[in-house]
């Protein structure tokens, strides 16, 4: 049993870190972009662009990877405890964000993610 366990929160941390990788790359390319979106017209030569950056499909292919181990983690852990533990991405993104996107972090943000985990390590432990 505590080896699946182990097993489980491993597949849930290889998610959290695709998805993490997928969304930076995601963030990155709308980012070298510089286009506001406030018309159709807009929206269209957008949407044109993205689907030309390959950052975009590394992406994409990331969040599918991510969803593929989600479905493997729900086939073995009950949701609630899942779920929970899939909240470490909110720390991961936040630290990604910092590092390659030069994000600044508020500290009320900060205590806000350690209130997730917190939160995290109460309904895992519960």
């Amino acid at each position: 049993m505590k080896q699946s366990i182990f097993l489980i929160i491993f597949l849930i941390f290889l998610t959290d870190v695709c998805d993490t990788v997928g969304q930076l790359a995601l963030k990155s390319s709308i980012n070298s972009l510089n286009l506001h979106v406030n018309t159709v017209k807009k929206a269209f030569q957008f949407i044109m662009k993205l689907i030309r950056i390959p950052r975009i499909w590394a992406g994409f292919l990331m969040s599918t990877l991510s969803l593929c181990i989600w479905l493997v983690v729900l086939s073995g852990a009950e949701l609630s405890l899942a779920f929970s533990l899939d909240s470490m991405r909110y720390i991961l993104i936040a630290l990604a964000s910092a590092v390659f996107l030069k994000e600044k972090i508020s500290f009320g943000r900060w205590l806000g993610i350690m209130c997730v985990v917190i939160g995290i390590t109460l309904v895992t432990v519960g």
